[in-house]
């Protein structure tokens, strides 16, 4: 074969090639279409059970808007990098809704009518030294019937909750109506009329946010059943509740219903603990709270007998007659290194303040998961509630407090399903005799599956049947502190030309409302989790920077012990010195001085060369990856197209 036939050969071989790989790629575009695999180390592109759930349960078109400014983040790769994130994590649910979900992008142009719609949702605009335009990142959504929710401005700092936001977002929309939160208080939250001051109270700043976003509906203490329509109980202060009660609370967790749970071992925001009649200056008595039927039936520890107190938490009072300053151990002021950033609950919070908090354990045999959401600092211990009960110095709790070492849980979680604190049946009149197990109509698997769905049949009569084990999953949260919810603890509420003003000192507020949103979505919405960051940091290089911080560390202690060794050298020469009153230096004084100067000089230079050989790591290890992302794809393809190409010549050649 001649050289130009031979050539020939090759490139219709190369053009062959190139339009075998063009076909390949139409071909596999055409049935492999819609079909992804996530191979991210965690699993950023793949939707969490709970949100294709909720993305199945959708009945209606749901339109998303993300409103992006894609020109005018041109110079901000972070924010871009970031956006991507979200349009990638929105197409996603929009494939996984199989049509009832568009999703759109949108770019709100300076003084365009996108900008203007954009503010129109309420979107928040920011302003970045970086771009002289107004940079919006949000997204707006909206159902069939006209209903709008949106997130303001998507935070890289809460990437973590991305798909939990988009998931909440679009469970609001698909059922757009305030979630009834049934009320169970035994202090007085909603106002009233308090007989002591002859006065009536406002409500509690907590329960006036609640009532602006939910239908709060206050239950009273003395209940049989649970309504239907109540999605989510909220009890606060629970003081010897009647069995039917409990009972009530019972059936509707094993239903699988969710409840928010604040109890007290001494709660100082219950004045109705105080008899009437009482000396003055005598304390209150009855201000601990318990659900010991309950808590026990789920191996759930707590006593009103113990208070955990912290030192390293404890908020600082004005005490006695002089006002003087003293840390209260048994006032806790709760930071954001003692909450769960993994909870959206928590997340993002930075003080919860606590006023004589008790604690909480669990039995591993419970069956029910355990989620600490708030807990004590190690510096912290348990005090009997009876110190607290009258004190009039809280100094005195620091004479003999010794810390345990041990974090104290204060606030949790519980999942799961729950065992019933009445296996035996409903418990009977307060003074008649119980009805026997077997004079109970016992349930089928009917009514078995309507229980579970929140409908209540009723045997004969207008009773509902009993559940002796859960036939949903329960989701709770348990609280050992009711002073949280006191305006005292977190809000100054200020008189403004007759407006009530609240500014929040705490996020007391704030964690109570996240409790209860959290609650009140679906069990798909709570299944939600907080996810892993997109962002891969260069773990390598970190340990590189490790290493060479210590190794820089071990050089500068040991210049710093050189130094301190001739200070004292120079201070034993000065002081054996006959004429020790003379400030002039000796030549050995100045000698040890010189020593050290070029000792210092030595050890500076070692200092450098330990950041240069760290600068030299990093530069090789960022070639050599360069080098492979760069290079060795190409000479993978061009290796195998001549490895082809020499297996066809040879073919031609025989």
């Amino acid at each position: 074969m001649s050289t130009s036939a031979q050539r020939s050969l090759n490139a219709t071989s190369l053009v062959l090639l190139g339009l075998a790989f063009i076909a390949a790629v139409i071909v596999s575009n055409q049935l492999f279409k819609g079909v992804r695999i996530d191979l991210t180390d965690n699993n950023l592109y793949t939707l969490s059970d709970g949100t294709k759930r909720i993305v199945e349960k959708i009945d209606e078109p749901i339109n998303l808007h993300f409103y992006f400014s894609d020109k005018a983040t041109e110079n901000i790769p972070s924010l871009r990098s970031y956006a991507n994130r979200v349009r990638e994590l929105l197409e996603e649910i929009e494939d996984e809704a199989g049509g009832k979900i568009s999703v759109s992008v949108i770019d709100p142009l300076p003084f365009s009518e996108e900008e203007d719609r954009a503010a129109q949702f309420r979107l928040q605009g920011v302003q970045i030294a970086a771009s002289p335009d107004t940079i919006y990142m949000g997204l707006a959504g909206t159902n069939s019937v006209g209903d709008e929710e949106i997130i303001p401005f998507f935070q890289p700092d809460k990437e973590e909750f991305l798909e939990y936001d988009l998931a909440k977002l679009i469970s609001a929309l698909s059922q757009p109506e305030r979630q009834a939160v049934g009320l169970i208080a035994g202090v007085r939250m909603s106002g009233d009329f308090d007989p002591q001051t002859q006065q009536m109270q406002p409500p509690w700043a907590v329960f006036q946010q609640a009532q602006q976003l939910f239908d709060v509906r206050n239950l009273g203490a003395d209940i049989e059943t649970v309504a239907d329509d109540i999605g989510l109980l909220w009890i606060v202060q629970p003081k010897n509740l009647p069995d039917s009660t409990l009972y009530a609370i019972d059936q509707f967790i094993l239903k699988g219903g969710k409840a928010l749970i604040f109890v007290d071992p001494l709660a100082e925001a219950d004045p109705s603990a105080t008899p009437q009649g009482m000396p003055a200056g005598m304390p209150p008595q009855g201000q601990g709270s318990n659900l010991a039927k309950l808590f026990d039936a789920w191996k759930l520890s707590y006593t009103t007998g113990e208070v955990v107190a912290d030192a390293g938490l404890a908020l600082q009072i004005s005490s006695g007659m002089s006002n003087r300053p003293v840390r209260h151990l048994g006032l806790i002021g709760i930071t954001a290194t003692e909450m769960n950033g993994g909870d959206v609950i928590t997340a993002g919070l930075d003080t919860v303040n606590l006023g004589i908090a008790g604690r909480f354990s669990t039995d591993e045999a419970s069956g029910l998961a355990f989620e600490p959401l708030v807990s004590s600092s190690r510096n912290a211990a348990i005090i009997p509630t009876s110190r607290f009960s009258f004190l009039p110095d809280p100094a005195a709790l620091q004479r003999d407090f010794a810390p345990t070492g041990e974090e104290y849980v204060i606030a949790a979680r519980l999942r799961g399903n729950f065992p019933s604190a009445f296996p035996d049946g409903p418990p009977g009149p307060p003074d008649d005799d119980e009805e026997s197990p077997g004079d109970r109509p016992e349930m089928d698997d009917a009514d078995a599956d309507a229980a579970g769905s929140g409908d209540e049949p009723a045997a004969s009569g207008a009773s509902p049947l009993h559940l002796a084990e859960a036939s949903g999953t329960g989701n709770v949260i348990v609280v050992a502190d009711v002073d949280i919810l006191s305006d005292r603890m977190w809000v100054q509420i200020q008189n403004f030309f007759g407006q009530q003003v609240a500014n929040a000192f705490a996020d007391n507020g704030t964690f109570v409302i996240n409790a209860l949103d959290s609650l009140s979505g679906s069990n798909d919405l709570i299944d939600v989790r907080s996810r892993a960051s997109y962002s891969r940091p260069f773990t390598r290089v970190a340990d590189l920077r490790v290493q060479a911080e210590a190794r820089f560390q071990e050089t500068e202690q040991r210049l710093q012990r050189e130094l301190e060794d001739t200070e004292r050298r120079l201070s034993e020469l000065q002081s054996s010195r006959e004429d020790s009153g003379n400030i002039l230096m000796t030549e050995e004084q100045q000698a040890e001085i010189d020593r050290f100067i070029d000792r210092r000089a030595e050890i500076r230079q070692e200092l450098r060369a330990v950041q240069r050989g760290l600068d030299r790591d990093i530069e090789r290890l960022g070639t050599i990856l360069k080098s492979v992302n760069i290079g060795l794809v190409p000479l993978l393809l061009t290796v195998f197209v001549l490895a082809a190409l020499w297996r066809r010549s040879r073919k031609g050649r025989t």
